[in-house]
């Protein structure tokens, strides 16, 4: 398929595409890597009349430590995600789950903002910042710099809570360094999206627990999490991973398999990350 016609601006600055989001509205996408929307574009799911590049904006790139909190801008790759010291030794968890997006190609130029941004429920990175315990910093020309929490933040298929003229800048997660964690998920080949996905993280008494592909949204496994806290075996609490959750029949898995799929990774998940 061919996308339609669309104009294409590249901003030098966040100050540009910040300028170029309040003229066009909601007529206007953000690219970065592309993976997520030019697929969506050739499909004409979506039909953007402008396009503003970000992708070379250098300064919304990196890792850093901030406190107890560690930053990550949002146009970071996904392999320097995978590659950052400070995530290796601070929050694993997340330079993992960055390893098993796509292929080197992809991890070469997808970005985590990119990958947040798009919400897709079937995306890995999304569920491992809500098991974290992660916001998100987003900008406005109008109306100046907002915190979202990640709980917050994915409201439907493919929608966030992000506002037409709004810039995605940061991925802020608290540093765990020693937390147990885990990241299971189910493929049929490599480089397929996950049938089912579970992130799983536990630090000093609590814990957070985030789903892959079994809803609308990324979704946060509270009934999981309630129950592993409260001293629950990972079998037990498994059991509370279809509270919340919606998972949809497709030509991979009907809604049984997926909920079964769903506990088998989740007592997995919690036995790995020390249930």
């Amino acid at each position: 398929m061919i996308p339609a016609p669309f104009d294409y601006v590249r901003a030098g600055s966040a100050d540009e595409a910040l300028a170029a989001l309040a003229e066009h509205g909601d007529e206007a996408k953000l690219l970065a890597g592309g993976h997520s929307l030019l697929p969506l574009m050739k499909l004409r799911l979506a039909s953007p009349s402008v396009l503003v590049d970000v992708g070379r904006l250098s300064d919304l790139t990196g890792v850093r430590q901030d406190g107890d909190t560690v930053v990550i801008g949002a146009l970071t790759t996904h392999h320097d995600v995978e590659r950052s010291d400070v995530l290796r030794t601070q929050v694993p968890l997340l330079a993992h789950v960055a390893g098993q997006v796509g292929d080197p190609q992809v991890r070469h130029r997808g970005t985590i903002g990119g990958s947040i941004a798009h919400a897709d429920p079937a995306s890995d990175l999304p569920a491992a910042v809500l098991a974290l315990g992660g916001s998100f910093t987003a900008i406005s020309a109008a109306r100046g710099s907002r915190t979202i929490e990640a709980a917050d933040f994915f409201t439907g298929f493919l929608e966030s809570a992000l506002e037409p003229d709004e810039l995605l800048t940061e991925i802020r997660v608290p540093a765990v360094p020693g937390a147990g964690w885990s990241f299971q998920k189910f493929n049929r080949r490599a480089l397929d999206w996950a049938i089912v996905g579970v992130a799983a993280v536990s630090r000093n008494g609590s814990s957070g627990v985030g789903l892959v592909n079994m809803g609308p949204t990324p979704l946060l496994a509270a009934g999981v999490a309630s129950a592993w806290s409260g001293g629950a075996s990972p079998a037990e609490a498994a059991e509370h991973v279809a509270e919340g959750a919606d998972p949809g029949a497709d030509m991979n898995a009907t809604v049984e398999y997926r909920t079964h799929l769903a506990k088998v990774l989740t007592r997995r998940a919690l036995e790995e990350a020390g249930g």
